[in-house]
């Protein structure tokens, strides 16, 4: 075929695809080719060939392409250029196929270069895609989803090194691998999932009891396995690459944050930095199944849930799993009548619901003891408010609580999920906050008069949904938009709120995580704690938009010395008469008569006020504003731990507090020095080159 035949061959192909049309015909059946059909709605009459095999030819292309002119009519009427227009008309096409057969014919050059667009675009519309499907899924629906991944998965402690082609091999000899990854604690871990629950029947089958000497093994056989690799390993054996499950050091996060150029992206990579993986939620999950399998052999209908900070999308690396013995489904069983005669399973009976949850936690924790494997340190703390078994899994590192039966802490957890998910800036500003209050001993693991993480949490939703306008609604509201199935009533409490996140309106704020970040801190370091209590269900009247913390001082020593003596300001909670007098009420979001933050007392109180108003101050500064100034800057200068210098009480003695003015210059003075130390030393390498 000569060049001018090829030419002209392309521009009818260019010409059918992208002309405009009269209308669009229905795509079943498959209409008649428009060269054969004078009542087709589309002609077309090229122009005079100058041979009849080019004619030929060009008949045979437009009917290979006319069934799918209705797909291309939808995307016609482009306006942009050829090359886009060949972008966005791929997506139209049932498959590659199609569109590979319409490349043909294409120059060489051309046809690499759409080749590559749409294959670019494919992976960018599926990932988009799969992130709307998964972000429009319920909480239960997540929740179970990743319960029955646990079921299919398997923990296996492996050599140091190990072939990991030869190992999967092996472990596909029993079925499917879906996922896998490998993890270190106290050894190396590799969690295998499974596409089956027959391929860990087939699995168990071909798995044996160990032979120990000069002792006896306890014959339970769970999920939990040993891998034992025949011969010595090679020294050059290629390792595979471990997921990291540890959280940084506050040094590590200093690095990290001093290098983003805005105090916004510093705190987006914080939540990224410190955010539980999939990996390590699919551990968690596990763990909580290896349990149920013991805690099955005697309620065979149990399930061991995870809650708290494995759920509630708020999870920090390192954190501990919570767990709920659910034995619900066992009682909803039980609970089914009909006509006639019936039969009741014989039962032993307790005193109250209490001492029978206290006696099912003590055998399941003297059971988790004894045959448990990689489960040490078992306490039963049977004498709490919520009764637990507290215990340390070896094989993942995680610290474990076992409660029973605590389902109001469940739909707590659904709660903070949802306001995670309603809008991104939640999230990062409570890892912030929490990663601030920790750096500064305002939060501690151990039990103690600190403040919890869940009460630093419903600080930041309480001071969202103060702001104007609010960025999220209060409890009430996602009650009254709820529907019938997502009623719930757990020992008289109305737990009910909505579980589809499309029916959320929320109002239109712009505030940057920058700005968030300061009024949080302004709007805590002037609250009157002393008459007023958080409650994140009920609205109440916002607050000014700016304290009077906002041109602090700088000789600020009185005000520091009696943080809890704030000055008049506009409403920022429920102007109430508290219903204890406990340092900080913050309203239980569920079980109304309960304060989360009882154990807090008037000292911490104060450190908490204290720093809120040195932080606020801070940030006022351009020096720590400015990324050129000093360095750590931004929210990395937050975290130092000489902010905080004098303002905390290690003993009962009354000590002279520092002039808060004196604290603050020689913070000051001293990000000024190491900057110029920074900015010295790099010039002085930069001379040497």
């Amino acid at each position: 075929m000569s060049s001018a035949s090829a030419q002209r061959l392309r521009q009818l192909r260019f010409r059918f695809l992208f002309s405009p049309r009269a209308s669009v015909p229905s795509p079943y059946p498959t209409p008649p080719s428009p060269i054969t059909t004078p009542s087709s709605p589309i002609t077309h009459r090229p122009r005079k060939h100058n041979n009849e095999m080019t004619r030929t030819r060009a008949q045979f292309t437009l009917s290979v392409h006319s069934h799918r002119r209705a797909n291309v009519y939808a995307c016609a009427r482009l306006k942009s250029t050829m090359a886009a227009s060949f972008g966005v008309c791929r997506l139209r096409f049932r498959g590659l196929g199609g569109f590979d057969r319409f490349c043909f014919g294409l120059e060489p050059q051309t046809q690499g270069r759409f080749t590559s667009t749409t294959s670019a675009i494919k992976p960018q519309i599926e990932n988009t895609t799969a992130k709307a499907a998964k972000e429009s899924k319920t909480f239960q629906a997540i929740q179970e989803e990743r319960r029955e991944q646990a079921e299919r998965s398997v923990l296996i402690s492996c050599p140091p090194k190990i072939n990991e082609k030869k190992f999967l091999d092996y472990l596909s000899k029993h079925g499917t691998v879906n996922n896998h990854f490998f993890y270190n604690s106290y050894g190396a871990y590799a969690v295998v999932e499974f596409s089956s629950r027959d391929s860990i029947a087939s699995l168990k089958e071909s798995t044996n009891i160990p032979a120990v000497e000069h002792e006896a093994a306890v014959p339970f056989k769970s999920r939990l396995l040993s891998l034992k690799w025949p011969g010595s390993q090679s020294s050059n054996q290629p390792m595979p690459k471990f997921k990291n499950q540890s959280p940084p050091s506050i040094g590590e996060i200093t690095q990290l944050l001093t290098e983003k150029d805005s105090i916004d992206e510093q705190l987006q990579s914080l939540t990224e930095a410190l955010q539980l993986t999939e990996e390590n939620v699919s551990l968690r999950f596990l763990v909580c199944s290896l349990l149920q399998d013991i805690a099955g052999a005697y309620f065979p209908e149990c399930i061991i849930r995870p809650f708290g900070s494995t759920v509630n999308s708020f999870g920090k690396l390192g954190c501990d799993v919570d767990m709920i013995l659910d034995l619900d489904g066992i009682y909803a069983t039980s609970q089914k009548k009909g006509s006639g005669l019936s039969l009741e399973y014989q039962v032993k009976r307790g005193a109250s619901e209490r001492a029978v949850t206290q006696s099912i936690l003590s055998v399941i924790g003297k059971c988790v003891d004894q045959f448990g494997p990689g489960c040490v340190g078992v306490q039963n703390i049977l004498q709490a408010r919520c009764p637990l078994v507290r215990f340390a899994h070896q094989p993942s590192g995680f610290q474990c609580d076992l409660t029973a039966n605590n389902r109001v802490a469940m739909k707590s957890s659904e709660l903070l999920f949802l306001y995670g998910q309603l809008d991104p800036r939640v999230r990062h500003l409570v890892f912030s906050v929490r990663c601030w209050a920790r750096a500064h001993s305002i939060t501690s693991s151990i039990p103690g008069a600190w403040i919890t993480n869940f009460s630093l949490t419903v600080m930041v939703v309480f001071f969202l949904q103060q702001r104007n306008p609010p960025i999220l609604p209060t409890l009430d509201r996602l009650k009254e938009l709820a529907g019938p199935s997502d009623k719930c009533v757990i020992e008289g409490n109305d737990c009910t709120i909505v579980s589809d996140l499309s029916k959320i309106t929320l109002q239109q704020n712009t505030d940057t995580l920058e700005k968030l970040l300061q009024e949080f801190f302004e709007f805590y370091g002037n609250f009157p704690f002393n008459k007023a209590s958080i409650n994140i269900r009920k609205v109440s009247h916002p607050p000014t938009t700016r304290a009077s913390m906002r041109k602090l001082p700088e000789d600020a020593a009185d005000v520091l010395a009696n943080p809890l003596q704030t000055p008049t300001r506009g409403q920022c909670g429920r102007e109430q008469t508290k219903p204890e007098t406990t340092a900080l009420y913050i309203q239980n979001p569920f079980e109304t008569t309960l304060n989360v933050s009882k154990n807090v007392n008037g000292t911490q109180l104060e450190r908490f006020v204290a720093l809120c108003r040195e932080s606020a101050w801070l940030l006022q500064q351009k020096e720590i504003l400015n990324r050129s100034s000093v360095s750590p800057w931004g929210f990395a200068a937050l975290l130092l731990p000489s902010v905080t210098s004098g303002t905390g009480v290690k003993s009962r003695r009354k000590r002279k507090l520092e002039p808060a003015s004196s604290r603050i210059k020689n913070l000051l003075d001293s990000l000024k020095i190491k900057g110029g130390e920074t900015v010295a030393k790099k010039g002085s390498e930069n001379s040497s080159r």
